[in-house]
């Protein structure tokens, strides 16, 4: 019911904000050369679905987002399980990873491009420098948020470091790396688009946006290529929540999604004598009695 309500609310805002760039439009509020209506904008985007080179376009981008992402992932999990495992290096190479961290990976879009080029290799260099670090800091944070207990228990019955690495920590940290790989997605996307925009020749998403720019009357086909960048988005950012409530369902936000969906009705049956309010430890004990009648 609360998914459904959100999904509910979520089109209703989408619908809101279409109508009001429609009537903005028509009102001659604004130029439509600046401001194409709502209506126009859309039927362009799905004309667009039609149109082979722009999809070449959109795979293009979707290819270089893919191996951007997957090397930020191959580079930042290790690297953040030895920074969160081994204080020694984390001490050692804090200075560096906080110089490297606030730099804006767009501004070393001109420095890359000499030396690789304007071709997949700079998207995929420049997408990988600007998604590493969501996924490292969520590593090394989620390390830190493993229950000491359970790493203790497991030491006391002579396991090593890296079973206790493979066995407690790991699958303690994952839902932080999930978290963390589902936030350098977005930023990957807007790495790839961006990329391409200011290479203004190639193919991709984004030198469509750029051309189209470059074109009489070509704010349309820009804002229709917006859209399809939005959508990318959503579709992606809908895709590993999914994921992440399929594989992490005892993670708090998932765990009260699915304490909300629960029909009435449908929960268990109160044991005799406990109220609503009573805790459990003051509840009959079924056994307890069992074995006095015995």
């Amino acid at each position: 019911m609360r998914r459904r309500q959100e999904l509910l609310l979520g089109g209703l805002g989408v619908l809101l904000a279409l109508a009001v760039c429609e009537a903005v439009s028509r009102a001659g509020l604004v130029r439509r050369s600046y401001l194409p209506p709502a209506s126009e904008v859309l039927a362009r985007a799905v004309e667009l679905a039609g149109d082979s080179v722009f999809l070449d376009g959109i795979g293009a981008t979707l290819r270089a987002w893919v191996l951007g992402l997957g090397s930020a992932c191959a580079l930042a999990v290790p690297l953040g399980l030895l920074l969160g495992s081994v204080p020694v290096v984390d001490e050692a190479v804090r200075a560096i990873v906080e110089f490297l961290r606030p730099l804006p990976s767009v501004a070393l879009i001109p420095l890359v491009s000499l030396l690789l080029g304007s071709g997949t290799e700079t998207k995929v260099a420049l997408i990988t420098y600007a998604s590493v670090w969501p996924i490292l800091f969520n590593t090394v944070y989620g390390l830190g948020e493993t229950d000491p207990l359970a790493k203790d228990t497991l030491r006391a019955f002579g396991f090593g470091r890296l079973s206790v690495l493979l066995r407690v920590e790991l699958p303690a940290t994952a839902p932080f790396i999930a978290a963390g790989i589902r936030i350098s997605a977005s930023i990957a996307l807007i790495l790839a688009v961006a990329t391409e925009i200011l290479a203004g020749f190639g193919e991709g998403l984004g030198i469509f946006i750029a051309q189209s720019g470059l074109a009489t009357d070509g704010t349309r086909d820009v804002l229709a290529g917006v859209v399809w960048a939005g959508v990318l988005g959503l579709v992606i950012n809908s895709v590993l929540v999914w994921g992440e409530r399929r594989l992490f369902p005892w993670t708090p936000e998932h765990r009260e999604r699915g304490v909300a969906s629960i029909p009435w009705g449908s929960a268990p049956d109160p044991i005799p004598g406990a109220g609503p309010g009573t805790p459990a430890s003051q509840t009959p004990d079924r056994s307890t009695g069992d074995e006095a009648e015995r």
